[in-house]
Order: structure tokens, then C-alpha cells, then sequence
């Protein structure tokens, strides 16, 4: 194998183009998940905008392009997944029967260690180093949205039934409901990154968006269009009002949903769930095969999903002090987190404290 680190705007265009095409033959060859718009590209790109310290491995063997290894690097050699806490699927995107060695790309990529979050299924050696794997559902249309309809009624006919009923009241409330799959209005972004934000802290999470690279990388990808990848906005309007959104990003067969939100003073109808079937229906017409809700225990999810895909956590590192050093400040605190997410009996009063904390924090700004 021949290794090449770059920094991103160093990639060839026949380069972008080769990437793109090993994505472009996943399905084909086996391996859809590699498809996924976390790993094209554009996303990798953006995220070198938006942050320093990303570089892309190229590894070529008989002269030719057969993977593509985005990271994010340190000062110290500590690697991580490129927009890791952001990126919904990670890894080394390659051609059909390629093998590497991790070890010896760590250090092709002055690398002491590589840590990830949301490893793609299949890549074995990586996957020595995974402390956990977690479901990653999604919602199947490459038979139609018809037959995904016909599945969610079979499975769940009285949450099918309830939510398409809360949609149809949402209209005769408040005014004609209008769905737009791509919205290009920069203000309509602005209003859902609010209403995230203001998810998270309602909540207690870590308020993603107060992050200047994350934002910057999202409002990036929102103006970033290729034949094979688009950053997708999708709104859902009651009388011209939105009452619900969602950031996600397109790829050829592949819509991975990313940020949804909604207004809570239409919480009642459950605009949420009334969106991501829309989506649905409309992402068929783009040939989309399925929709990839991303990793994480939401009611919602498991009312929506088909079945799971399965993404890791962890990481490969070499014998070095920064690694054990970084190891060891990490491990105890995914472990205990893990842990939580986990156990219903942990998860539910730890869930409950949070929204209580960001509850007192709403009050005190007020």
C-alpha cells in the first residue's frame, strides 16, 4: 500500500471523484453502509473549513485510488473521527476486498491513536478496538413509501393511525399544511437551529449549536450541492407558519437524518413525526433507499424504523504514552455513560434531572 495524507484542499478532483465513485458502487458491492453522506467527501471538506487539524489519507494500491480515510488530528498524534460528536457514521470508505492494517495506517497518518463514536459495521480491523456497539435505526423505502406505509400500519396501527389523524387536525387548526422537502430559505435554517438550541438546553444536553464550528458546518453544508451529496432542509408549514424542520444530508441512496425539531406550541400534533413520514415520501422520488435515523433510544425512532443498522465506539491506538494518557481519561467516562443510556432504572431519573437542571438554567436567563 502507498499512504498520502492530505489536508482538504489538497484532494485532487480525480481524487473527490473516486471517493465518490466507491461510495456510488456500496449498494452494489455489498457494503451500502459505506454510502452513507457522513463519509463522502463533501462532508469531510466542509468540516475542514470549519475546524483545523482534518486531514484525508489516500491509499492507492497499484497506482489506483482504494480507500479514503478522513480524521481529525491533534498536535499531540490523537486522532478522531472527522466531526466526531457531529458525525453520524465514520470510517475508512474502500473498494470491494480491500484490507489494511490499522496499526500501520495510524502511523502512515502520524497518528498515536483514533477514536470514534459511530463506527460503520464491517471494518474489522477498527473494530478490534470497539468498546460498544449500539443500534442505528432506519426507515427502509426502496420498495416505496406505499409499502413503508403498509408496514407501519401492520406493525403499529394505532400509532400509524394517530399520527396521519394529528397531521389532518393540524390543517383544519391552523390553516392548509404545506410540506417543502429542500427549502432553500437560509432564514428557515436560522428558525430550526433556534429551536434546537433551545431543545437542548429545555433538557439539560450540551447545546451543540453554541459551537461556532458547528454552526459554521452546518450553514457550509446547507449551501453544498453535487450530483451525489446535498445538504437537505425540510420544513413543514401550517398556513405559511413552520411548525417543524429538519437538517439532514442527501446522498445518492442514503438520507441521513441529522437535526429535527419542531415548535413546541404545536407539540399536540406531534408535527415531528408527521415530518419525518413526508420525508419519507418525498426522499423516494430521489431514489433514496432508506432513511438513517442515527444512533440513540428515542421513542420516536422505534416507532418509525424498519430495522437497525449497527455502529461502534472506541478506538485503535499504538504503544504510546499520549494514547494511554487520552485512554484513560476517556474510557471511565464513556463507560459510565453507557452505562446510563442503557438501564432504564439509571436513564429515566438521569433523564429527568437533566430537563429539571436545563429547566432552573431557562428560568434563571429569564
Amino acid at each position: 500500500m502507498n499512504i498520502t495524507v492530505h489536508r482538504p484542499g489538497e484532494l485532487t478532483a480525480a481524487d473527490r471523484a473516486a471517493w465518490t465513485a466507491l461510495q456510488s458502487k456500496a449498494h452494489l458491492n455489498g457494503s451500502p453502509e459505506l454510502a452513507n453522506p457522513f463519509l463522502a467527501p463533501e462532508f469531510a471538506l466542509a468540516t475542514g473549513h470549519a475546524r483545523r487539524g482534518v486531514r484525508i489519507a489516500v491509499v492507492r494500491e497499484g497506482g489506483e485510488p482504494a480507500a479514503f480515510f478522513p480524521f481529525h488530528r491533534s498536535v499531540s498524534g490523537v486522532g478522531r473521527a472527522v466531526g466526531l460528536g457531529v458525525s453520524d457514521c465514520q470510517g475508512l470508505v474502500h473498494r470491494p476486498g480491500f484490507s489494511w492494517d490499522a496499526r500501520e495506517l495510524l502511523r502512515a497518518c502520524g497518528l498515536v491513536m483514533w477514536e470514534f463514536d459511530h463506527l460503520v459495521s464491517g471494518q474489522e480491523p477498527f473494530e478490534a478496538g470497539a468498546r460498544g456497539s449500539f443500534p442505528s435505526p432506519v426507515m427502509d423505502i426502496d420498495e416505496g413509501y406505499e409499502s413503508y406505509l403498509g408496514q407501519l400500519r401492520a406493525r403499529s396501527p394505532k400509532f400509524t393511525r394517530t399520527t396521519l389523524a394529528k397531521d389532518r387536525r393540524l390543517g383544519r387548526d391552523h390553516g392548509a399544511v404545506r410540506y417543502v422537502h429542500d427549502e432553500r430559505d437560509p432564514r428557515a435554517l436560522a428558525t430550526l437551529m433556534a429551536w434546537k438550541s433551545a431543545q437542548y438546553r429545555r433538557t439539560g444536553r450540551s447545546d451543540r449549536f453554541a459551537h461556532p464550528w458547528i454552526r459554521e458546518l452546518v450553514r457550509r453544508l446547507f449551501h453544498t450541492r453535487t450530483e451525489s451529496f446535498a445538504g437537505i432542509l425540510s420544513v413543514l408549514y401550517a398556513a405559511d407558519v413552520p411548525v417543524a424542520a429538519h437538517f439532514g444530508l442527501r446522498g445518492e441512496r442514503v438520507l441521513a437524518c441529522w437535526f429535527p425539531a419542531y415548535d413546541l406550541a404545536f407539540s399536540k400534533y406531534s408535527p415531528g413525526l408527521a415530518l419525518h413520514l413526508r420525508m419519507a415520501e418525498a426522499a423516494t422520488a430521489d431514489g433514496i433507499a432508506y432513511l438513517d435515523l442515527g444512533r440513540g433510544q428515542k421513542e420516536y425512532k422505534d416507532s418509525l424504523k424498519t430495522r437497525e443498522l449497527t455502529v461502534s465506539e472506541g478506538w485503535v491506538a499504538l504503544r504510546h504514552p499520549v494514547a494511554l494518557g487520552h485512554r484513560a481519561h476517556r474510557a471511565p467516562v464513556r463507560a459510565l455513560r453507557n452505562t446510563v443510556l442503557s438501564r432504564p432504572e439509571l436513564f429515566a431519573p438521569a433523564d429527568k434531572l437533566l430537563k429539571r437542571m436545563g429547566k432552573i438554567r431557562s428560568l434563571s436567563r429569564e
